[in-house]
């Protein structure tokens, strides 16, 4: 479990968000992303009315050997929840013990929020090494650099307000990945990311 992130980021290093979709767009930008190399997707359920969206991710996932993970997972019965659905992850948008050990007792590697080094500190001491670096783009990129050096055994996924335009800086300041949302619904930022992936679209 501990390595699920280092083996899914090994491909490359973005992930894709699907918020808010109805289940039929939530696949359909699966599927996208899938296309073009993006192996790492998540499906956010903030709220109940999401959960149709990830079990129909989940579903096309297991079509194409891939997996999907949970997004916003901010309590012990959303971890339930969700893994009930079939997500091979969950992320979070900030970092809450019960949360990460229900994730822990069902084996789903879980990738907490975190935008202090005290909370950085308080992640590691749970064991969590990979850690979501959120808000990404109000913390920016030199926030990046700036933990690093105190916290090099941590790797950062920048998540939040991220698109192909602006995701090159937090890699290039030492992020393991980076997720996009809407970037993947526009045309023009696919051949970036594409570029981001290290191929072509």
């Amino acid at each position: 479990m501990t390595d699920f992130f280092e083996r899914a980021f090994a491909a490359g290093p973005v992930m894709g968000i699907f918020r808010g979709y109805d289940p039929g767009r939530t696949v359909e930008m699966c599927h996208r992303a899938w296309e073009l190399g993006i192996d790492l997707v998540e499906v956010p359920v903030q709220d109940p009315s999401a959960v149709p969206s990830l079990t129909a991710a989940v579903a096309a996932a297991r079509e194409r050997g891939k997996v999907v993970g949970a997004g916003t997972v901010t309590s012990v019965e959303q971890v339930r929840e969700v893994a009930l659905a079939g997500a091979a992850f969950t992320v979070a948008p900030g970092l809450l013990p019960e949360v990460a050990a229900a994730c822990a007792d069902r084996e789903l590697p879980h990738l907490p929020g975190v935008a202090t080094a005290t909370e950085i500190s308080r992640a590691r001491a749970l064991g969590l090494h990979w850690l979501k670096a959120f808000p990404a783009a109000q913390l920016g990129a030199d926030w990046i650099r700036a933990q690093r050096g105190p916290f090099p055994d941590v790797e950062f996924v920048a998540t939040g307000g991220l698109d192909a335009r602006n995701a090159g800086a937090f890699l290039a300041a030492g992020c393991r990945g980076v997720a996009v949302g809407s970037a993947l619904a526009d045309p023009d930022q696919l051949p970036l990311l594409a570029g981001l992936m290290g191929g072509t679209a």
